[in-house]
């Protein structure tokens, strides 16, 4: 009945691309419709608390990568244990993350569509078949789509969608094999989400 990713960016007020395709045609719910949903969703956005943003900015992250709260938490634990900053550290494993990689690699229009190829078995990693979407990678490892997947409706086209990807610094892809290559760590990810206010926020609730 409701377009709940539609909901989520204009609630928000920010594209995160959950629908790429029609972000990308400028028909995105926040272009089209810029007013938060509901009856008072024209009203002049509030500023808010500072704990309101933090808030806000928190929830940018998880409708972004798909993950829920319980993982967000335990992505905060590890984040902060880390030797690099808490907020470089939590956005490295978000994009670490195995359907997030088939999301960049351009293997799959979208992470929700990328987590749905992962958990029905469709992406290995190193030859093997992985179904965990949370699943993190290291350098040196290889994505491909599983021989037995490829005849799948989505990646019909795949080789040529794989020409026009545009992948981040750090992944390689071979459109001809469609063979992605983590190369390093992530760095100087560009968000549609403030990653300090993220870090202000999980600080006054994970011990």
């Amino acid at each position: 009945m409701f377009n709940t990713k539609a909901r989520q960016e204009r609630k928000l007020g920010t594209p995160l691309f959950l629908k790429p395709n029609r972000s990308l045609t400028g028909k995105s719910a926040i272009t089209r419709r810029p007013n938060r949903p509901g009856q008072h969703g024209a009203a002049r956005r509030r500023t808010g608390s500072e704990f309101a943003r933090q808030l806000t900015e928190k929830q940018k992250v998880r409708f972004t990568y798909g993950v829920r709260e319980t993982q967000m938490k335990n992505y905060f634990r590890k984040a902060s244990s880390s030797v690099e900053s808490t907020g470089a550290s939590l956005v490295n494993l978000l994009e670490r993350r195995l359907d997030n990689v088939v999301y960049r690699l351009g293997i799959a229009p979208s992470r929700s569509v990328a987590r749905q190829a992962v958990g029905h078995g469709h992406i290995q990693v190193n030859g093997k078949r992985v179904s965990a979407p949370s699943a993190q990678l290291r350098i040196g490892d290889v994505v491909t789509v599983r021989p037995q997947s490829k005849e799948y409706q989505l990646f019909k086209d795949l080789t040529e969608r794989l020409k026009k990807a545009d992948v981040p610094a750090w992944l390689s892809i071979n459109a001809e094999t469609a063979e992605g290559t983590v190369k390093a760590l992530p760095k100087d990810i560009e968000t549609a989400f403030d990653i300090s206010l993220v870090v202000d926020y999980y600080s006054k609730l994970v011990k």
